[in-house]
């Protein structure tokens, strides 16, 4: 018998499956929370230089749905709520794209992928992930679903074909 033949019988290919475990509620909100103030105060501060400090005692998002009197007498500008969703888009996808994580995903030791591949989302899916966010905040139960799924994913990350796993 040749050598070459037994060297195929002997190596054969690793065929099994890679174990993910999916994050869970907990260590995502642990994230979110530590993001908002992470992320959220230098995007503040750059607001503040832009459009100045009046701008940050205008009415709020919610002010504006629920027709309050501060929504009538101080609205806010569009002009800035665009900017400042924008920045923390651009932050928060090219964060996500980068290195699946963001300052608080890395204290919880997650990182956000591609739900089929495992790998760094591309960028359109990271986008419909961050409007999916939105549509989780607005139904409440968006950010529950993982309570009941094998696979911990939010309905962001049912939107938009993304996961959150855990890294070591």
């Amino acid at each position: 018998m040749r050598w070459r033949t037994l060297k195929k019988k002997h190596n054969k290919p690793n065929t099994s499956k890679q174990t993910v475990e999916y994050a869970p509620f907990w260590p995502r909100a642990l994230g979110f929370v530590t993001d908002i103030f992470m992320i959220g105060l230098p995007i503040t501060i750059i607001m503040m230089v832009l459009f100045g400090h009046d701008q940050m005692h205008t009415a709020t998002a919610l002010d504006v749905i629920v027709h309050s009197d501060k929504a009538l007498a101080n609205p806010p500008s569009p002009i800035s709520s665009i900017t400042q969703i924008s920045l923390f888009l651009i932050s928060y996808v090219w964060l996500w794209h980068q290195s699946g994580q963001t300052p608080g995903k890395k204290l919880a030791y997650i990182r956000v992928v591609d739900a089929k591949t495992l790998t760094n989302a591309p960028y359109w899916k990271l986008v419909l992930r961050f409007i999916g966010y939105f549509v989780s905040l607005i139904t409440l139960v968006g950010f529950f679903i993982g309570f009941f799924r094998h696979d911990k994913r939010a309905l962001h990350d049912l939107l938009s074909g993304t996961a959150v796993i855990r890294v070591s």
